[in-house]
């Protein structure tokens, strides 16, 4: 029997036990009034994050979600090393908005793709475990010459997906990968991610393909779960002041900054 869900942990980004939504978008409505009401004007620098953190009572994490929902809608822009300058004053017609952000979807992937990797590891075909493996090789040949191993990263989840024998699943897994391309609060952290040379770990996969091979659920469970939650760390570095220590160091990077 599968190992019952831990609860979302209410330190993750966003996240709020009250009814007025998650908290970056409580607070992204706060700036976008905080702009549209002329405190802020075309060209100024907004707060520094932790400033921003310890007036609103939020995570860092959260500042860094409100922002980016801001320079989706093109009134804040984000500089490296610098912070986040006001691009644009929201008009009267203009309103907060927001999409699934990288964060909300990869909570989804977490609780979610664990369990099909314990279920993938009960009915996996042979010919799958070899595909696996391979995929795993296509995404270290990709992190070697610096490609996008999107594509591949996505064959190697769907792989697993498919091998659940579960359709609910293998629909489910494939739109949280669709909500991936289509979000552009997901697609603007995710090229964050990039810049910062965050790619897919290869070991992580290895583990996960392993475990699967060795048709232990358990283990199955815990690798996906671990490279899952190690991909929400890196997206908080990416997207944190760790990431202009890494884009300053571009030229010299050793391809160890990794996404999955």
């Amino acid at each position: 029997m599968s190992a019952p869900l831990p609860p979302i942990d209410p330190a993750l980004p966003g996240w709020s036990h009250e009814g007025g939504g998650r908290l970056y978008q409580q607070l992204a409505r706060k700036l976008f009034a905080q702009l549209a009401s002329g405190q802020y004007a075309v060209g100024d620098r907004l707060p520094p994050e932790r400033e921003l953190a310890i007036d609103h009572d939020v995570s860092r994490p959260t500042v860094r979600e409100a922002i980016i929902a801001l320079e989706v809608q093109g009134l804040v822009e984000v500089r490296i090393g610098s912070g986040a300058y006001v691009v644009r004053i929201p008009g009267q017609v203009d309103a907060p908005g927001f999409s699934i952000t990288a964060f909300e979807m990869m909570e989804a992937r977490l609780a979610i793709e664990g369990e099909a990797a314990a279920l993938a590891a009960r009915h996996i075909q042979d010919d799958e475990l070899d595909m696996l493996d391979m995929l795993v090789e296509r995404i270290a040949s990709a992190n070697l010459h610096h490609g996008d191993a999107y594509e591949v990263d996505r064959d190697f989840h769907m792989l697993i997906a498919q091998a659940t024998r579960n359709a609910a699943l293998i629909e489910i897994i494939g739109r949280l990968w669709e909500m991936r391309r289509s979000s552009p609060e997901t697609r603007l952290l995710l090229a964050k991610a990039r810049t910062a040379k965050v790619t897919p770990v290869v070991e992580e996969h290895r583990a996960i393909a392993l475990a699967i091979r060795s048709r232990d659920p358990d283990a199955a469970r815990a690798a996906m779960r671990g490279h899952l939650a190690a991909v929400i760390d890196h997206l908080l570095f990416a997207t944190g002041d760790g990431a202009v220590g890494v884009a300053c160091a571009e030229a010299a990077d050793d391809g160890s900054g990794q996404l999955g």
